[in-house]
């Protein structure tokens, strides 16, 4: 007896459609698993056996042989409990029913219930995409698929609702998709608590109308933290396509709340200094998507920068130049995104009080310059904003003025967003901190004192070339946020200042 079903696996950030075909035959009774299966997909065969036990259906006393085609491409995870039990009963005939357009993804109870999976959305989009019209899912996991148009998706709590749907006695019907409301409350710190720091706010103002990575030094306390925790409120809302490709890495990776569809917010990731290298780019013997993948389209913040390792701080020079990820195994090589800002917050020596008005710093020269030498020079050169936080001294603190919000902010970020995408209508560049190389001259004119003032700072400051094309991004972003088509030399005034501390402290 033989029969076949439809599931859908993972490869990277892409779905991929997998024939379950299942073969009942004589001799002694056993139940085999082939097609390059996990360890997960191994322990399948108990779980299965256990449900249609318990959920009143035979199990066959004969040799069942399970077969996931294509058999050349590694399956993991408990997806494929929910298509090898339909397989099995299909082919003892307990259930017929007309199956070739669905596809079947849950891992199961031993009870028969299903339980939630990952990567529900690349896996519908995939179904979808290879041309089936109805998928079965576990019901927590219904929001997620039901994002996907052109495509049917089921919710399903067990194995009995889901052959009672499947015979018409208790039809269930297909999920949908509702977008949360336009005018709900983000939820976020605000900008107005913080007192005083106008130099830090409107370099954090820059970093979000252009996508710049920033860097914020200064000793405790001066508030590092909370301003980079605020940035999120002030980052433009994501396009459609965004939210989906920040979704799909959150499904893979298992971090989507119960509910969620799509992602409303931009991710926000702050992993703690101990992280590992796999941890941050990603990695591991079943490969995952890192802290860099999982701030996609987001933040990745990384507060007391020196404390990481050198390693774990060295591998991001990769992604933020290529804006991917690749993870080598023997059998492939897996690819996840990773267009995000990166902010980092650092002391200016290992007391943190150098510079500081009033503490003394206690650190030796050799301390001080062994404790900014853990971080290398390229990874500070592909940081466009380093920005010097002081202390806030009392006056401002006590201050009975609010200070700007977030809104207020977020309105000039915006608009200056808007400048960008109807400059770069048509390519696929999303914002000034992502143009090519190739394509400055273009987009970054300048006037002849802003050129002259250029090449002086060039000269002078000895930059880089990658240093150099930097300033150029950020400088553009300073105009755009002062409405000016041509960048000028105040706009590269601005932008020559927020490159200029890497010379007080690393060169003293």
């Amino acid at each position: 007896m033989f029969a076949r079903t439809n599931s859908m696996g993972l490869f990277g950030v892409n779905g991929f459609r997998v024939t379950v075909e299942a073969d009942l035959s004589g001799g002694l009774p056993g139940f085999d698993v082939v097609g390059l299966p996990g360890s997960a997909v191994r322990e399948s065969r108990d779980r299965v056996r256990a449900a249609l036990k318990n959920c009143g259906f035979d199990y066959p006393v004969s040799r069942i042989t399970i077969n996931l085609a294509p058999a050349d491409i590694r399956k993991e995870g408990s997806v494929y409990d929910l298509p090898l039990l339909i397989a099995i009963l299909q082919a003892t005939s307990q259930i017929s029913f007309p199956l070739d357009d669905a596809a079947f993804i849950g891992e199961l109870s031993l009870t028969g219930e299903l339980r939630p999976i990952r990567g529900v959305l690349p896996m519908v989009i995939a179904a979808r995409d290879s041309g089936l019209k109805r998928v079965f899912l576990p019901k927590d996991n219904a929001a997620e698929g039901a994002v996907v148009d052109g495509i049917d998706v089921y919710p399903i709590e067990s194995v009995p609702a889901l052959t009672a749907h499947l015979s018409g006695a208790f039809p269930i019907a297909p999920a949908t998709y509702t977008p949360p409301p336009a005018t709900e409350d983000r939820r976020q710190p605000d900008f107005a608590e913080v007192m005083g720091q106008q130099a830090a706010r409107r370099a954090m103002e820059v970093a979000a109308a252009g996508d710049h990575n920033l860097l914020l030094i200064g000793p405790p306390g001066s508030g590092k933290s909370m301003l980079a925790k605020r940035l999120p409120s002030i980052l433009p809302d994501m396009t459609a396509e965004e939210a989906l490709e920040a979704t799909k890495i959150h499904s893979i990776a298992g971090t989507l709340s119960g509910g969620v569809g799509l992602l409303k917010d931009r991710p926000f990731r702050a992993p703690h200094h101990n992280i590992s290298t796999a941890g941050l780019t990603g990695g591991g013997t079943v490969p995952h998507p890192g802290e860099v993948s999982l701030a996609h389209h987001g933040v990745l913040f990384l507060d007391e920068l020196p404390e990481f390792s050198r390693t774990a701080m060295e591998s991001l020079r990769q992604p933020l130049e290529d804006e991917v990820v690749t993870i080598s195994r023997v059998q492939a090589s897996l690819t996840y995104p990773c267009s995000f800002m990166l902010v980092a917050a650092m002391n200016p020596c290992p007391c943190g009080f150098f510079g500081h008005p009033t503490k003394p710093c206690t650190c030796s020269p050799k301390a001080a310059s062994s404790y900014l030498s853990r971080i290398s020079g390229p990874l500070l050169d592909r940081i466009d904003i380093h920005i010097e936080v002081p202390p806030v001294d009392f006056d401002k603190l006590n201050a009975a003025e609010k200070a700007e919000s977030s809104a207020e902010i977020r309105a000039r970020v915006n608009k200056a967003r808007a400048i960008q995408q109807k400059r770069f209508a048509g390519t696929d560049i999303i914002s000034n901190a992502h143009i090519p190389a190739g394509m400055l001259k273009e987009y970054c004119v300048l006037s002849d004192g802003a050129s002259a003032m250029l090449k002086i700072a060039f000269d002078k400051m000895g930059l880089s070339a990658r240093a150099y094309d930097r300033l150029l991004k950020l400088a553009r972003t300073i105009a755009d946020l002062d409405e000016s088509d041509i960048i000028d030399r105040k706009h590269i005034g601005e932008a020559l200042q927020y490159r200029s501390l890497d010379r007080k402290y690393w060169e003293r």
